[in-house]
């Protein structure tokens, strides 16, 4: 049976809304009890969003504890180093490598923190750096990082690739559908260069 807490950071734009029903929509075609929470931070301005989704046989609270993730995936370095306490040590830490500034960097009351993806796998050795935004971009659309995102984590999961695809094919608009499936497939054989 499949048991799992995924927690998905980022900012406001980039897509983890839609990757967590995507998530829940593999979820419930495996027959599985889902359950997903958002916490939304100032997501209109580029300020932190999190969504933590459950899965298994019976779930009874969406809310994902510290050191509790089994998957942590996450749309944008800050953010990833933000949240890192809640993944499990043997969890799967997935990084897109690009870079937002939020605000307090913006206007110059706050520096950006150096080297954020090497002081992560320094601790979590097994966490996979994603330049998802150079990847999306190939497929002809920046807004698919999530596709990209969603794509590296399924590779690194039981579930079959089909399933993730039809999943995507019931949540994206029609005439998105083969540009984001462009885009898992091209985060679904990634491979990150050591």
């Amino acid at each position: 049976m499949i048991n799992r807490s995924i927690m998905i950071v980022g900012v406001g734009g980039q897509g983890t809304l839609l990757t967590s029903r995507v998530l829940g929509d593999v979820a419930v075609s495996l027959g599985l009890d889902v359950k997903v929470s958002e916490v939304h931070g100032m997501s209109q301005r580029g300020g932190s969003v999190v969504t933590y989704v459950k899965m298994g046989e019976v779930v009874y609270s969406p809310i994902v504890e510290k050191n509790e993730a089994d998957i942590l995936l996450c749309f944008e370095q800050l953010e990833a180093l933000r949240w890192i306490d809640y993944a499990k040590k043997d969890g799967s830490i997935i990084v897109n490598s690009q870079r937002i500034d939020p605000m307090p960097v913006i206007t110059g009351k706050a520096v950006y923190p150096e080297n954020i993806i090497d002081k992560i796998k320094a601790d979590y050795p097994q966490a996979i750096s994603v330049p998802a935004l150079d990847i999306a971009r190939s497929c002809g659309n920046i807004k698919a990082v999530n596709m990209v995102m969603i794509g590296v984590m399924a590779k690194h999961t039981d579930i079959d690739r089909d399933i993730w695809i039809k999943a995507i094919e019931r949540n994206v608009k029609p005439q998105f559908i083969e540009m984001n499936i462009k885009a898992f497939n091209m985060g679904y054989d990634f491979e990150e260069v050591k």
